[in-house]
Formats: structure tokens, sequence, C-alpha cells
């Protein structure tokens, strides 16, 4: 068996909860497109984190992927080193995104951590000739991340802000409202928060006298087996059909998604991961994240 090295690891941003690892897969990066994601267990006794693939180098046998410290699992990864080993790396699964040219430009959109798999998304369909404009977005500039990558596969990149740190003070919706307003649109990809990608579908349904435009989002449910079998990552339409992201998606139709159930099913987990986050500060205090 192969072993899933780490090559690299570094920081992104100010903020330190965010890293960006290269880890050795050949198998998984001859296979990997845009929209690809993989499942990572770091240790016998951990949990599967389904993280989305953010780069593959098919040449080196590289995947490369980005993930945000918000609980404990994620905590433990960002505490591995270059030349440490993951014990379990499976995919790539999900389904790669569909590539053509399309008559007008692409918008797409990532907020916070999502501004990763927004790269590869943008890169391929830049390369089928389509015209890119790409809006990210953070709380604050010490998240936003990736800059020059998205400006180079980006005919525009707006950065926005919530604070007014960077860019655009406010959301990833105010530039796109106001170019689907006057400018005609193929498609929207949406990739980042659950709330995030619910404004940016209903901004794009049709509401306000604005056209309606297809858009697709990325759900980052709850995954184990990321095959449909444990149904954990179902997710519910709006006319009460019930989906799976793990093999219909990640990226689907987010003008069917019911946010407002997916959104409170999130919350239900809240307060069991702090639990065990804080737990595993608490046993971990000598280790630093970063």
């Amino acid at each position: 068996m192969v072993p899933y090295k780490i090559l690299k690891r570094i920081p992104l941003g100010n903020s330190g909860t965010l890293f960006e690892m290269d880890i050795y897969a050949p198998l998984i990066a001859n296979k990997a497109y845009a929209g690809n994601f993989v499942l990572i267990r770091i240790n016998e006794t951990g949990e599967r984190i389904p993280l989305t693939i953010a780069d593959y180098d098919r040449k080196n046998g590289v995947i490369t992927l980005v993930f945000q410290v918000v609980g404990k699992s994620t905590l433990l990864l960002s505490h591995q080193n270059e030349g440490d080993e993951i014990l379990d790396v499976v995919g790539p699964l999900g389904n790669k995104i569909h590539v053509k040219k399309y008559e007008y430009p692409i918008i797409i959109i990532g907020g916070g951590v999502g501004i990763a798999p927004c790269y590869p998304q943008a890169k391929e369909l830049k390369q089928a000739g389509n015209k890119i404009i790409s809006i990210i977005g953070a709380r604050t500039k010490d998240l936003v991340f990736w800059r020059e990558r998205m400006t180079e596969v980006s005919e525009k990149l707006f950065i926005c802000t919530n604070d007014g740190s960077e860019g655009i003070e406010g959301f990833v919706t105010q530039p796109l409202r106001d170019i689907i307003s006057k400018d005609k649109i193929s498609l929207v990809i949406a990739i980042g928060p659950m709330i995030m990608m619910k404004n940016v579908a209903e901004l794009t349904s049709g509401i306000e006298g604005l056209p309606r435009v297809k858009t697709f989002v990325s759900l980052n449910t709850i995954m184990i087996d990321g095959t449909g079998m444990c149904g954990g990552c179902r997710f519910p339409a709006k006319n009460g059909e019930i989906h799976f992201a793990c093999v219909e998606g990640p990226d689907v139709d987010g003008h069917i998604v019911d946010f407002d159930i997916l959104l409170n099913r999130e919350k239900r987990f809240a307060e069991f991961e702090k639990k065990s986050y804080d737990f595993y500060k608490k046993e971990c205090k000598n280790l630093k994240i970063g």
C-alpha cells in the first residue's frame, strides 16, 4: 500500500486556522477532476473528513487539500507535519463538474475555505474557453487566500470582506447582484458556508426582477462512506425528495435544495462538535495551531 505522505503543509492567510496540504496520492491524482472530493482518516480512531480536492498534479502524483480548523478532527489534522502519513485517503469521490463552452460568462463564488475548490473549477472552465468572473469573500482579510491563483484563472476578481478590511465591504451577494442585473450570465457556481450558498441561490432564482440564472452549489454534508450507503450525506429538496450529496454531487442544482432544513440539521451537531473540540484542546494544550 502506498503511504499517503504529507509533502507540504503551510498556513494560509493570517488567521492561524487555515492550512494548505499536499499529499502524495498518485492513484487519486491520476483520476481527479474539479468537483471531486476525498475522505481522509488521520488514524485508526479518527473520523472520516470529506475534503474537496483543491488542486491535483498527475505528473507528480500529488493532490492539494485546503482545510480550516473548526473541530477536533481538523485541529488534529493541522498538527500533522511534512513527512507524516495519513492513514486513509479515499477518492476521488463524487462527480466532476460538467465542463463545456458556455455562451455567456460564468460567475464562480467562494466563501471562506470554499475559495479553494473554486480554483480547479475556474481553471478547467477557463481552459474550455469560458470567461470567468470570480467573487471570493470572508469575514476578514486574514481569512482570504489564493488571491494570485484566482486572479490567474479569472477575467475579473472581486474580493469581499464582512468588516471591509479588504476589497468590498459586505457579502459576496453584493457584486453578484450588480453583475446579474446588468450582464447576461450563463452559470453561477457557489462554494462555501451553507448560509452563503442559500443567499446566492435565492438571488439567482429570479427574485426582485433579477434574471433567473442556473446555479450550482457544493454541499459538504456529513459523509462516512462516500458512496451513498450510510445516508449521512442526504439533503432535502424543496419538493420533499431526498438526495445524496456524495453520489449526486457534491455540486448540485442550488435552486432545488431546501437550505432551511440543512441549516437546522447543521445546528444539531454543533454542541457535540464543540465538546469534542474543547476536550481535545484541553488534553493537548501544549500543542499549538500553526
